[in-house]
Parts: structure tokens; sequence; C-alpha cells
């Protein structure tokens, strides 16, 4: 496969997951307002810089406010991570790969975006907001159950799921940060019922609070829905079952082209490193700084993909 249509697939297929993870960060959003007592505007610069869209909102914005932050990750052209511009660039790498992509993968990711800029058309108000999301994120379902259904199990459908699991694994990262840096209660709220109330939006962010009740029961406890969410290997948003998905299809790569590139032995050192201790030895290493150097190796196992596989030549 030529390098360009690789980079096509695997870019085409992290930007419907960040499109959705975009969704996902600002439902969390709102949700925190709703658990905070005295929430103000200003939280929603925690949410920005956990999107990694702080810098831009603030060149682009005299003040901060809901309505904007929300309009700038939804919908705001200038914006190039909001939800509208990672669903359009990823149309325009199904375009350039389209040979490569199913009837039925390339009809569902056109009717999600058709969908979502109709949507999107005018600013959504708070209303709308919930359904309007809930639609976006049910879009980039059909694109993902087409791919399931349809495509090849060959290097275009590894391609395709290395981008996937890469986006997402820094996705759940970045949610799991949000507890340091909007949720970190008071030394005297640890433990408490609004403790345990944010824990529960981590959870819901994810869409693993059913997951979570089938393994752990009604009763929610912080290092339970860390291990859950971190070191779960049946849990399919959490690091531990990305990083696995992640070094399966690097090392189809691996076996169909014949040899394994430097990205499968990087993605075998960060599960062995990070992903096989307990939950204790997370929390004694700090959850914040555990998040933060897995965010660094993520980020460097993405280049080294680029590279191995020349994505650009």
């Amino acid at each position: 496969m030529l390098g360009k249509t690789a980079n096509g697939l695997y870019w085409m297929y992290r930007y419907l997951e960040r499109a959705e993870n975009a969704a996902r960060l600002i439902e969390t959003g709102q949700r925190i307002a709703l658990t905070r007592l005295g929430s103000s505007d200003a939280e929603w610069r925690s949410i920005l810089q956990t999107a990694g869209v702080e810098a831009g909102f603030d060149a682009a914005h005299d003040t901060l406010s809901k309505d904007a932050a929300i309009d700038w990750m939804l919908r705001d052209k200038a914006n190039p991570s909001s939800v509208m511009s990672d669903i359009s660039a990823a149309r325009q790498n199904a375009r350039m790969v389209r040979t490569a992509l199913t009837e039925e993968v390339w009809e569902a990711l056109n009717g999600a975006y058709m969908r979502a800029q109709d949507l999107t058309q005018r600013k959504v108000n708070e209303r709308d907001l919930p359904a309007t999301l809930g639609a976006i994120r049910q879009g980039t379902a059909l694109v993902r159950g087409a791919t399931h259904g349809t495509m090849m199990r060959n290097d275009i459908y590894n391609f395709a799921r290395i981008g996937t699991f890469l986006e997402r694994a820094d996705n759940t990262a970045r949610i799991l940060d949000v507890k340091y840096y909007v949720l970190l209660p008071s030394l005297a709220a640890v433990g408490s019922a609004m403790d345990n109330v944010q824990w529960e939006t981590i959870l819901s962010a994810v869409s693993g609070r059913g997951g979570f009740r089938m393994e752990y029961g009604s009763v929610s406890d912080p290092v339970d829905i860390a291990q859950f969410l971190i070191l779960d290997k049946r849990m399919p948003r959490s690091l531990a079952f990305c990083a696995r998905k992640l070094r399966d299809n690097l090392g189809h790569l691996g076996a169909e082209y014949g040899h394994r590139a430097t990205s499968y032995s990087k993605v075998g050192h960060l599960e062995r490193t990070y992903l096989t201790h307990d939950i204790d030895a997370v929390f004694d290493y700090g959850l914040h700084e555990f998040i933060q150097k897995m965010l660094t190796l993520l980020s460097e196992l993405g280049q080294q993909i680029e590279h191995d596989y020349r994505f650009y030549e």
C-alpha cells in the first residue's frame, strides 16, 4: 500500500474518533456544570485545556463564556479541532482513499457529515445540545459498524483500526485528566458524595457506566473506576484495551509485510512498562503524572507509525 493511502485511512479514522471524543468532552462539561455548586463559565477553561484548544480559543475570543466555549468546540470553522472540523477532515481523507473503502462505509460517513452539518448550521442552544451530541455520536457509530461489517481484514482495515485506537487512548487519558484539572475536589471533599458523582461523570464521558455496573455493582469507588478505565482489558475505551488493539493491528501489518516495525516495539514497551501494574501503583506514581506520561508516549507512538509506514512519501 502507498504511504499516502495508509495516511488517508489512518487520519480518516483518527478524525472520526476525535469528533466523537470532542462531543463527549462537551457533554462532560455540561454534566460538570450540573454537579457543582456555584459553577461558573471559567470552569470551561479546563475543558478547553483538556481538549487542547485553549490557545486557539483565547486568540479568537476576548472573554470566556460557556456558550462561546461550546460553540468553539462544536462548530467553529476557525477551530481545526471542533467536532464539525473533525468530521469534515475525516470526510476529506475518505475522499482521498475512496477506492479503499466499501460503499457502505463511504455512505455512512457521508451521511454522518451531512447530518452533523445540518445540526450545526446555526448556534446550538443548550436545550438542543444533548440531542445534537447524541446524533453526532450515533453517526460515528454507524461508520464503525459499517467498517466492522463490510471491510476486509487486510492492511486497509489495520490502518483504520490503528488510527481509531490511538485517538481513543489519547481521549480516555485526557478525560481522566479532567479529574485533575476540573473535578479535583478539596481534600475535605475526597470520598464525599460529590467526589463520587464527579467520578461517575468520568464513567459517563466514555460510555462506561453500564460495563462498570456489571463488574463492580452499584457502588462507585474512585479506585475501581480508575482501574476500569486504565487497566481493564475488557473495557473498549480503557488505555490497556486500546494499547492491546494497537499492538494486535501493528502485529498484523508486520505479518502481512514480513517486517515488524519499530512502532510495534514501542507499543509493546508502553504496555509492559505502564499497563501491567495494579492501580495502587498508578496512584502512588500520581494519576496526573501517569496520564501526562501516557499522552507523551502515545504522541511518540503516532509519530513513529507515520515514520515507519512513510505516510508522507
